[in-house]
């Protein structure tokens, strides 16, 4: 179990008060992804964090909190890597909430690896166990052990699929045999997720967490430059493994620790679902644990408590963007 100082009486209240779903037409045209709901109008893009949670590519249903989380954790991200790459970010005018410029998406999704884990179908490590030796254009040596660091962290571009579908990894020149982006657009991206992640591996590990493979979305802008948008480094998007057991839980083939949507995949994979048919109901206890979870790790990771806020959600928003109620 973790720990985290909030108190549990303020999760479980929470479990019936969570933002399962938003319907403000005054931002423009909605487009509902797996957790967030975005509105689109003259250029701008309003990103409302949910706090849905979705694995196996199926919503599951909602983890209280968990939106102000992912939201707070993308903007901490978000500033802190200004200066090494261009983000989507105008404001951040409420706890769920981001205003972004509007970009046009990439056509694929960016992943970061640099350890062999994985449960789900597309994983590095179900590839591995089944005796692939190359993913994505990626040689891997033989002789590996599961949550094995790999010699290079490495990139593992993903196609995006259809909502119901499961995405699939694919390579360097797959992407471009398919015409999803062109040369420079793909070693542009490239070369900002293998910087962001860099740094975003220093980062986490001078607060005593490992970050182990994270998920990119990358955006054109009008002018065609390329800049970070959805999110960076939150538990929705990346994986993450307390450092200082690491070593010794490897040498002993034990699972590390983790803080990250991981734990639910797991309880998942342990009820016999993998992602196919329908997923099992969360139960209260495994909703809570996730939500200290994800507490844990915004706190971890920005240094700050994490304060909820447990107003009704959907008045506060429209409170908070001056939108009539």
């Amino acid at each position: 179990m973790t720990t985290t100082k909030i108190d549990e009486q303020v999760l479980r209240a929470q479990l019936t008060k969570t933002l399962q779903s938003t319907d403000l037409p005054e931002l423009g045209d909605k487009y509902e992804g797996k957790v967030r709901d975005c509105y689109v109008r003259d250029g701008k893009r309003t990103l409302i964090a949910t706090d849905r949670i979705s694995a196996f590519d199926v919503v599951l249903g909602t983890i209280p909190f968990k939106g102000q989380v992912l939201n707070q954790m993308a903007a901490f991200w978000f500033e802190a890597t200004a200066n090494l790459v261009p983000n989507h970010v105008i404001s951040v005018p409420d706890p769920a909430v981001t205003v972004a410029r509007e970009c046009q998406l990439l056509p694929v999704e960016l992943i970061m690896r640099a350890y062999l884990t994985g449960v789900t179908s597309t994983s590095i490590w179900t590839a591995y166990s089944k005796g692939e030796r190359t993913f994505c254009g990626h040689d891997l040596p033989e002789g590996m052990r599961k949550n094995q660091k790999l010699p290079k962290a490495i990139l593992t571009p993903s196609t995006k699929a259809e909502k119901g579908d499961h995405d699939r990894s694919v390579s360097r020149a797959e992407v471009l045999q398919m015409g999803l982006l062109t040369v420079e657009e793909f070693d542009k991206a490239a070369d900002m997720c293998a910087r962001v992640f860099a740094f975003g591996q220093v980062e986490s590990l001078r607060r005593g967490l490992i970050l182990v493979d994270t998920k990119y979305e990358i955006g054109r802008r009008p002018d065609g430059s390329l800049c970070f948008i959805d999110e960076i480094h939150t538990p929705d998007s990346s994986r993450y493994w307390y450092a200082g057991d690491y070593e010794e839980r490897f040498a002993r083939g034990e699972e590390p620790r983790g803080l990250d949507k991981e734990y639910v995949r797991r309880t998942l994979a342990d009820q016999g679902f993998k992602g196919e048919g329908t997923p099992p109901a969360l139960s209260d206890e495994v909703r809570i644990e996730a939500a200290r979870r994800y507490i844990q790790l915004c706190e971890l990771i920005t240094g700050r408590p994490f304060v909820p806020n447990t107003d009704e959600p959907m008045a506060r928003i429209r409170k908070n963007l001056s939108l009539r109620g």
